[in-house]
């Protein structure tokens, strides 16, 4: 059974609640534990995970947020920075999921908050190959 951290942007609280109760069902349902932080928004989530890594007490990472564009250039720095600190830290071997929603409008995030569950497939998934693999956390 792995140990999987949720690190969940809050900024959008009915778009939260719901990736979050996606993702710990999929998590219960594949028989995993799991903790939870909470961060403000999508930019503090690659963050938290890099600290969470650094105390070995978690096997897999899930990055849960919504970017919801608006009228400035915020959308793309948002949306690119969050996923390239994800990517970053997935390549220094981290099992992460990443379920940053990246939408144009509230009603196209509402319509993906299950994407929560692919993310946690990924996650595992990618814990998967690294136990395979033979490669420690």
């Amino acid at each position: 059974m792995a140990h999987v951290l949720i690190v969940a942007a809050g900024f959008y609280a009915h778009i939260h609640a719901a990736q979050l109760a996606a993702a710990r069902q999929a998590l219960e349902a594949a028989g995993h534990s799991h903790a939870l932080v909470e961060v403000p928004g999508a930019l503090e989530i690659p963050p938290a995970i890099a600290l969470a890594a650094g105390t070995g007490r978690y096997d897999a990472y899930v990055a849960l947020g919504c970017v919801i564009r608006g009228e400035t250039y915020h959308f793309d720095v948002v949306a690119n920075e969050s996923a390239r600190g994800l990517m970053a830290l997935a390549l220094d071997g981290l099992a992460i999921g990443n379920g940053i929603l990246t939408v144009e409008t509230e009603a196209q995030a509402l319509a993906r908050v299950g994407k929560a569950a692919e993310a946690v497939a990924a996650a595992l998934a990618l814990l998967k190959l690294r136990e395979e693999l033979g490669i420690a956390a």
